[in-house]
């Protein structure tokens, strides 16, 4: 049965206050009844100071999401490590943790946006330290007990539900990334497909006498809307769907590997690439994917049509892949 997955950024390019709040309250109604169907995860993530109005709280998100489920995870992927007080972001994790009796899981990053760090007066040049010092605080944290932090004692409480400590993994792209989560001997979550840094943190883990495992995006995971008619969905909805990959492109540079990753400056271009992929039902159990990554209300999508896409999807797909 092949993972699936309802990611939500809450983007609304122009969006008002009262439909952002539609917005918001559309997608909690969606993740429970994502999870009344046996989808797998709610995916979210954090960006801040974006024009489009980018979630900038995944965490909150998150809690919300727990009151309204039982069973589905979710994933924020990926916080910005740094940008976070680290003692604070224990308690958040552990509160969410004992909340949802261990459904939340957490992807460490660094970022690649110096102008996030600025917004919060944060140096850019220390973000591999301060990630460092974040996880080995979390880890500390979660324990219980007292330790050292800053030159002073301090324990957080209360403890997680997970046992040792909710699901934390290191993503990024970089060797750094891969080194720093063998050495904690933490799970690696590469931000794409990269064999190569995978066989790398594996080879770190041997060096540093640790354990760990890698959560790696497979070579294909489009990202995917449901429809009936691909062709009339395309003309009417692509342009949200460009929306959110010429974002993606304005943040990127050569050194950044996202699995998100287009060059398309047209709506034919995009759909000619197929890293975002409208489908009829029938042609998304004929793709045979190992992860199904549903993104109902990409870019803006029009909450409706985020409730078509996801309703076709949870009724016509899932029912056939359980076949």
């Amino acid at each position: 049965m092949p993972v699936t997955v309802v990611r939500f950024n809450l983007v609304e390019p122009g969006a008002t206050p009262a439909s952002l709040s539609a917005r918001y309250r559309a997608a909690v109604d969606m993740a429970a009844y994502a999870d009344e169907h046996g989808i797998t995860t709610v995916q979210t993530e954090e960006h801040h100071g974006v024009d489009n109005n980018w979630l900038p709280s995944p965490f909150a998100f998150a809690g919300a999401v727990f009151g309204a489920t039982r069973r589905i995870a979710v994933t924020v992927s990926a916080v910005i490590g740094p940008l976070h007080d680290p003692l604070r972001l224990a308690e958040e994790i552990a509160v969410l943790d004992l909340l949802s009796g261990g459904r939340l899981v957490t992807v460490a990053g660094i970022g690649y946006r110096p102008e996030e760090y600025a917004l919060f007066d944060v140096e850019w040049r220390r973000r591999g330290r301060l990630q460092d010092e974040l996880l080995e605080t979390l880890l500390k944290a979660w324990t219980g007990e007292e330790f050292e932090y800053r030159g002073r004692t301090v324990r957080i409480t209360p403890r997680p539900f997970t046992d040792p400590h909710p699901l934390l993994l290191v993503g990024g792209s970089s060797k750094a990334a891969a080194r720093r989560a063998a050495r904690l001997g933490l799970p690696f979550f590469p931000s794409a497909h990269l064999p190569d840094l995978e066989a790398y943190y594996k080879e770190r883990l041997v060096e540093y006498g640790t354990e760990g495992w890698t959560m790696m995006p497979t070579a294909e995971t489009p990202l995917l809307h449901i429809a009936e008619n691909p062709d009339e969905a395309w003309a009417r909805h692509g342009e949200h769907f460009l929306h959110e990959a010429r974002t993606y492109a304005s943040w990127q540079s050569g050194d950044i590997r996202s699995a998100v990753r287009s060059a398309a400056a047209s709506v034919e271009e995009l759909r000619a690439e197929g890293v975002y992929r409208i489908l009829t039902p029938d042609e998304c159990v004929e793709q045979g994917l190992d992860n199904l990554v549903l993104h109902p209300l990409a870019g803006g999508m029009p909450v409706e049509e985020g409730w078509r896409s996801l309703r076709l999807f949870a009724e016509r797909v899932l029912p056939a892949l359980n076949g």
